[in-house]
C-alpha cells in the first residue's frame, strides 16, 4: 500500500524544511563574491553547512579541484539522506534525478580511455557517489579500449544504451553518438519515473522534472543548430520528442531553422530580451541559458510556499542545492584564477541585488 499525504511525507517534510533554511542567503554569496582568494573563500565556507566537508584542506597549496571535491560530497550525501528518508514509491525517482552525477562520470571514464589517462588522474575528477557508486570505474579504464570498456558495464543500466551506439564509434572513432545516447536514455528514464507516480505526486514531480527536461532539450536544440550545424534529421534524432511545455513541433521547427526567439518565447513567456540574446546566439545562447536557469531557481523556491506534503519538496530542495554549487563552482574558480567579482557576477545565479552588494 502506498504511504502519501502528510502522513508519508511527515519526516521528509521537516527534515527538508530545515535543510531548505540552510541555503547560502544572498548576502553570504556576496559575502562569498568578496573574499580576497581561494583561502579566504573557504574560510567563510567553513561558517557555512559546507564546513565539516572542508575541514583539514589545507590553505598551502590548496586547488580549485580540492575545494570543489569536497563541497560535491555534501550534495551527494543530501542526495542520499532524501533518498532514505522518502517515501519508498518515490525513491526511484530521487535516485534517478541523482543518477545524472554518474553520466557525467560515465562520460569522464569514456574520454580517459580515448587520451589515455592514468586512474591517478581520472579518479580525481569523478563525482563522488558515495553509497550509490555503482559504477566500475577502475575497470573500464584498465580495459583500454571504447569497446572493452562498454562491456565491463553489462550488469549496470547503461550496457544496452551504449552497446547499440559502441557501432557508431568504432565507425567514427568519435564519443558523440555515446555521450548522446546516455545523455537521451537519462532524460527518458527520468521521464517516466516521474509520470509513474500517483496522483499529487505525480502532478508536482512533474511540476519539477519538466522544466529541467524543457530547458535542456531547448537548449540542446539550439548547440545542435548553433554550435555544431548538425542537419535537421540529426538535431531531431538527438533531442527528445517529449516535454512539459516544449513540444516536439517546437524541436522540429528549432532543426527546420525556425525563430529561435518565437519559440523561446512561447514556452517562457515574460523572459527579457530573448530577441536580442539571439540576434547572436553563439554569444547569446549562454546568457540565455542562465536566464532560463534563474526562472528555474525561482519556480523551485516556489514549491516551498505551498502544500507540502508531495515529492515535489525533496526534488526542488536538491535541485536548488545544485544551484547552489554550480554557483560556488564559479566563484572558486574565479577565486582561483585572480578575477575581480565584476568579471564573474554576471555568471552567478544570484539575483540582482547580490550583484549591488557584490559592488559596494
Amino acid at each position: 500500500m502506498l504511504t502519501g499525504g502528510a502522513s508519508g511525507y511527515a519526516a521528509i517534510h521537516s527534515r527538508v524544511r530545515v535543510m531548505y533554511s540552510t541555503l547560502l542567503s544572498p548576502q553570504k554569496l556576496a559575502d562569498l563574491a568578496n573574499a580576497p582568494d581561494l583561502s579566504g573563500l573557504v574560510g567563510l565556507l567553513k561558517d557555512t553547512p559546507y564546513g565539516p566537508y572542508l575541514e583539514g584542506l589545507e590553505d598551502k597549496d590548496l586547488t580549485s579541484k580540492q575545494v570543489m571535491h569536497q563541497l560535491q560530497k555534501r550534495l551527494a550525501d543530501v542526495y542520499i539522506t532524501l533518498i532514505h528518508t522518502a517515501p519508498a514509491h518515490t525513491r526511484s525517482l530521487l535516485t534517478e534525478l541523482f543518477r545524472h552525477f554518474e553520466i557525467d562520470n560515465l562520460k569522464a571514464i569514456l574520454r580517459a580511455i580515448v587520451i589515455n589517462s592514468s586512474w591517478e588522474q581520472v579518479r580525481e575528477i569523478l563525482f563522488p557517489l558515495g553509497s550509490l557508486a555503482k559504477l566500475p570505474a577502475e575497470k573500464m579504464l584498465e580495459a583500454g579500449t571504447i569497446e572493452a570498456a562498454v562491456a565491463q558495464l553489462i550488469n549496470t543500466p547503461y550496457y544496452d544504451t551504449l552497446s547499440h551506439a559502441v557501432k557508431r564509434y568504432t565507425e567514427e572513432r568519435s564519443l558523440f553518438p555515446l555521450e548522446v545516447a546516455l545523455d537521451l536514455d537519462y532524460w527518458r528514464t527520468l521521464w517516466i519515473n516521474a509520470n509513474r507516480l500517483p496522483g499529487q505526486d505525480r502532478t508536482q514531480a512533474l511540476r519539477i522534472v519538466g522544466p529541467l527536461v524543457d530547458m535542456n532539450n531547448l537548449m540542446w536544440a539550439m548547440r545542435y543548430r548553433v554550435y555544431h550545424h548538425l542537419s535537421e534529421e540529426e538535431i531531431i534524432n538527438y533531442t527528445l520528442p517529449f516535454g512539459y511545455r516544449v513540444r516536439d513541433e517546437d524541436i522540429r521547427a528549432i532543426a527546420a531553422g525556425a525563430d529561435m526567439a518565437r519559440i523561446v518565447m512561447r514556452v517562457y513567456p515574460g523572459l527579457m530580451n530573448v530577441d536580442n540574446l539571439l540576434q547572436d546566439p553563439e554569444r547569446g545562447l549562454p546568457k540565455l541559458e542562465l536566464q532560463l536557469q534563474r526562472r528555474l531557481k525561482q519556480q523551485l523556491n516556489a514549491v516551498f510556499t505551498g502544500y507540502p506534503f508531495h515529492i515535489g519538496l525533496p526534488l526542488a530542495f536538491v535541485i536548488l542545492n545544485e544551484l547552489e554549487l554550480q554557483d560556488l563552482t564559479v566563484l572558486i574558480e574565479a577565486k582561483a584564477s585572480g578575477k575581480s567579482p565584476a568579471e564573474f557576477m554576471h555568471y552567478l545565479l544570484m539575483s540582482t541585488n547580490v550583484e549591488e552588494i557584490a559592488a559596494s
